[in-house]
């Protein structure tokens, strides 16, 4: 899908394009190419002389081969975008592609966005910039409030981790826990924890991209300063995420000592129960000598009654003094 963007009267207009002479009609201040087609690429090419590299989107993690300048002037960043999903919390690589030196080219002034997918920040973007007259006002622009959304949606998904360990917490910490619970509780705090560690991981991305565009000397004096308020605001995001870590090591402790206090209940039992068998096994094994004892002949019929009837006593009164000391608890 090869979407583009026009500035008119401060805000911010979308259209789609699909061929080529559609695209020669505009002149966008941003173009999103999402899932590109060859021949979309194609079009890119013809039009703005522009070659869209085939590693755009690769995994690589130094940052000369994520933040460069080209000899014509093509500034690269490739960052990486949350999506924050119930099911899959995913980050998505973007390519950026934007030249502000060479006034010869079609591409001048256009940022050039590649990605695989559809990114919540993007959509949130588009919203604003319909709603909000004269908050985009040139490329750098669009490129400075992708990452000032991306740091307020990683903000907010924090929030919601916030609420998701705050149902945990009443469930673990309100009353007795079950296995079942406990399995329950684990699996959701596995699943925050996973969330806020990609968060972490994006907004280190979002600062080192800002970072290199401050560097690169290619915004202007409010722009800076926006920048700079970015970088206050991803710092500020440190400290929540260090403090979820800590919640989150301190659920699943506490969980995790449940389980524990449910296994030693059950071990406790056993424990209890081959105790209290102890003594009918000695009256069993005393009485079951080939020996005569003048109890057994002096009740005649009576003496198994009297053998199975010590027998009871001797586990009963065990159990009597377990109960009583409160033991079976």
């Amino acid at each position: 899908m090869l979407n583009i963007f026009t500035l008119a009267n401060g805000r911010l207009f979308q259209e789609e394009i699909e061929s080529l002479e559609e695209l020669s009609r505009f002149q966008p201040v941003w173009v999103d190419l999402e899932a590109p087609t060859p021949e979309e690429k194609r079009w890119i090419k013809q039009y703005y002389d522009l070659s869209i590299p085939e590693d755009a989107m690769d995994e690589d993690i130094e940052e000369s081969a994520r933040f460069y300048e080209e000899d014509n002037g093509d500034l690269h960043i490739r960052s990486d975008f949350l999506i924050a999903g119930d099911d899959e919390p995913r980050t998505v690589r973007v390519a950026f592609i934007l030249n502000l030196m060479n006034q010869s080219l079609k591409s001048h002034g256009v940022l050039f966005s590649i990605h695989d997918e559809d990114v919540p920040v993007f959509r949130l973007l588009r919203l604003r910039a319909r709603r909000a007259p004269g908050l985009i006002e040139d490329a750098k622009e669009v490129l400075l409030k992708l990452f000032d959304a991306d740091a307020e949606y990683s903000a907010d998904t924090l929030e919601g981790i916030y609420d998701e360990l705050e149902k945990v917490s009443r469930q673990v910490l309100a009353g007795e826990v079950t296995d079942t619970l406990a399995g329950e509780a684990l699996e959701a705090i596995a699943l925050q924890e996973d969330l806020n560690g990609r968060i972490r991981r994006n907004v280190m991305d979002t600062r080192r991209a800002v970072s290199f565009m401050m560097r690169s000397r290619m915004l202007s004096a409010s722009q800076f300063e926006e920048a700079r308020q970015i970088l206050r605001d991803i710092e500020s995001l440190d400290s929540h995420t260090a403090f979820l870590f800590d919640k989150i090591n301190f659920l699943m402790d506490a969980t995790v000592g449940f389980i524990n206090i449910n296994q030693n209940k059950i071990i406790k039992i056993f424990s209890v129960a081959s105790v209290a068998l102890l003594p009918p096994t000695l009256v069993a094994s005393l009485y079951g000598m080939n020996l005569q004892f003048p109890e057994i002949q002096l009740l005649g019929r009576a003496a198994y009654p009297y053998v199975l009837g010590l027998m009871i006593a001797s586990a009963l009164i065990p159990m009597w003094y377990f109960r009583k000391r409160g033991w079976l608890r």
